[in-house]
């Protein structure tokens, strides 16, 4: 192989990885209502939220997770904190839906709609790519 073509299978391997994670993929604000008493949230409690395996936060306090229904914040919260890409994630929630086990979390159109939705609904929790705080409270996420 010449050095051109190291090269050139180097350029296309590193363009192949680039497609595999959503751009911004560090721009993932979570949300939540100002009635939440929380200060921060560890990746497993978002991830167990979001996967319909928790309803609380450690403090006991209720949560009612909201999603977007697609789009680039949508998959990279879902890569960067669910660990699932959209099928996969839709799929667990299907699966969870018809045997009973739990039902789909409600679902915005919109960032605002989201920040909307969390505002106006006591311990609702969601994610969007950047926010000015109004009405709203963000939650750092720790390790």
């Amino acid at each position: 192989m010449t050095a051109a073509n190291k090269i050139g299978a180097f350029l296309l391997m590193l363009g192949a990885m680039y497609t595999c994670v959503p751009a911004g993929a560090q721009d993932i604000v979570i949300v939540v209502n100002k009635g939440v008493q929380a200060s921060e949230i560890s990746e497993s409690q978002l991830r167990d939220i979001f996967t319909g395996a928790r309803s609380r936060l450690d403090d006991g306090s209720r949560v009612v997770p909201v999603l977007l229904k697609g789009g680039p914040a949508h998959e990279v919260f879902l890569h960067k904190h669910v660990g699932d890409n959209p099928e996969e994630f839709r799929a667990r929630w299907r699966k969870a839906v018809f045997t009973g086990q739990g039902t789909m979390p409600k679902e915005c159109s919109s960032e605002n709609a989201v920040l909307d939705y969390v505002a106006a609904t006591p311990g609702a929790i969601g994610y969007v790519s950047h926010t000015n705080g109004d009405g709203v409270k963000v939650l750092p996420v720790s390790p």
